[in-house]
């Protein structure tokens, strides 16, 4: 049986969902940079350039950008950061393949789980992640280990697809990114069920309002927000309380 049939089914368990995740993203390393430039229709770098220019300039040494894929958001960060230790961690091997390949020597590239990097507490100054916490298999165990690894004051970015608080807008969105991630997963894959997965996803995910309450009950609380692509994008910029 095609591992990616079960989409429903992998969704609603952690376990089914990180092996999931990895047939997925195994399937769509190749043409990963390529997808992610159609499917926003271009808009991808700019929404993540504006992510990273949130992030604090100074006293940063070191942060890890989390389901990093081809390092995209890695090799940004570096750009910014020229003196910090810059690490992106993956699931799926052949994304880090990718991404070793295009980054440069100073960049650390590591297979890890977002749930459990076992990275010292307190050792990121910045946390980011590109369409990260929907693809969590755990979204609860991924912000306490987020939580876990920030300092003190330390900040995390996070772009990913948003689900409306608004039951109808939801849905137009849900069948927006059906269709379109359908017809790309035929064309690049034979596969409507490949990108028809963000739609998925997003439905499993919780509605922006419940993010931001989920973030601050990890006392990750949201700074600011913005959005994109009528709402269906959207940026998250959190801080950890700087008082223990």
């Amino acid at each position: 049986m095609n591992p990616l049939a079960q989409t429903h089914t992998a969704l609603a368990d952690p376990d089914l969902k990180r092996t999931y995740n990895l047939h997925l993203f195994k399937e769509v390393a190749p043409r990963y940079d390529l997808i992610t430039r159609v499917l926003s229709l271009g808009r991808d770098s700019s929404w993540k350039k504006w992510m990273l220019n949130q992030l604090p300039l100074h006293d940063v040494t070191q942060v890890l950008d989390l389901a990093c894929g081809t390092g995209d958001i890695t090799r940004a960060l570096a750009v910014r950061y020229p003196t910090a230790k810059i690490t992106g961690l993956d699931l799926t091997p052949e994304m880090l393949e990718r991404a070793r390949v295009l980054g440069s020597s100073d960049l650390e590239f590591v297979e890890g789980d977002m749930m459990r990097t076992g990275r010292d507490s307190e050792s990121c100054d910045a946390i980011t992640g590109g369409y990260a916490l929907r693809n969590a298999p755990d979204l609860d165990a991924a912000l306490s280990e987020i939580h876990r690894l920030l300092r003190p004051g330390g900040q995390a970015a996070f772009l990913d697809f948003s689900a409306s608080t608004n039951s109808c807008i939801r849905r137009l969105h849900y069948v927006v990114l059906w269709i379109w991630g359908a017809l790309w997963g035929i064309l690049l894959h034979g596969d409507p069920k490949v990108y028809a997965y963000i739609a998925r996803s997003l439905a499993h995910f919780p509605d922006r309002k419940h993010l931001q309450q989920l973030l601050e009950s990890h006392h990750l609380p949201v700074r600011k927000t913005k959005r994109f692509m009528f709402g269906m994008i959207e940026v998250v910029i959190c801080q950890k309380s700087a008082v223990r």
